[in-house]
């Protein structure tokens, strides 16, 4: 059995917080990749955003471990817990677009799903440093208005994607096929929002 930690473990926290965020800019930019360099190097890149997706299910369990283990903590033990599983979402998210770009028989790329996988990456990259001022509660605010107005241009994105596929005479199924692509992009961006809607509540509570 497990033995509880009385004494805070707050640099282990920190510490697994940031790399739980490095590895969704790691995965943000294997999609970025993904997409670009489509269709060569498909069945590596998948196997690495795959790896990412898996690195983030460790973390995961790592955080929520020490969790368990650990009796006073840094904040809020509710919104460790949101911040660990919004940190995975993202990734969990950047894997199913992936997957249904290598697995649905995609022949090309548009354009705008390009820009929403750059999106993405852009997101990540500022939800990584938002979280890297987590440790002190130091102000992350302009990170945190900044990934939301990314979430915005992804919406605009995934809006013309998908009006682009309706408004052309393409095959149905590769309309089906990228409109389901889109949602997933864009449900990545999503999950990147819902980590800085955790974060900001996490500052709110600990100013």
């Amino acid at each position: 059995m497990p033995r509880l930690s009385l004494v805070p473990q707050k640099r282990e926290f920190f510490d697994l917080y940031n790399r739980a965020a490095a590895n969704t800019v790691a995965i943000a930019q294997r999609l970025v990749e993904l997409l670009d360099r489509f269709p060569q190097d498909v069945d590596m890149l998948l196997r690495d955003i795959k790896e990412l997706e898996h690195e983030g299910d460790r973390l995961t369990h790592e955080l929520v471990d020490l969790l368990n283990r650990t009796f006073v903590t840094p904040f809020d033990r509710d919104d460790m817990y949101r911040l660990a599983g919004a940190l995975d979402d993202v990734c969990d998210y950047v894997d199913d677009a992936a997957g249904k770009i290598g697995g649905y028989g995609v022949v090309e790329i548009p354009e705008q799903a390009r820009g929403q996988a750059q999106v993405i990456e852009r997101a990540a990259t500022k939800l990584r440093e938002a979280v890297a001022r987590l440790d002190g509660f130091k102000d992350s605010r302009r990170h945190l208005i900044e990934l939301r107005e990314l979430e915005d241009e992804g919406d605009r994105l995934a809006h013309e994607g998908i009006s682009a596929l309706f408004a052309g005479n393409g095959d149905p199924l590769s309309v089906i096929r990228w409109k389901d692509i889109h949602e997933s992009l864009e449900e990545a961006v999503d999950a990147c929002e819902n980590a800085a809607d955790v974060l900001e509540a996490i500052l709110v509570k600990n100013r």
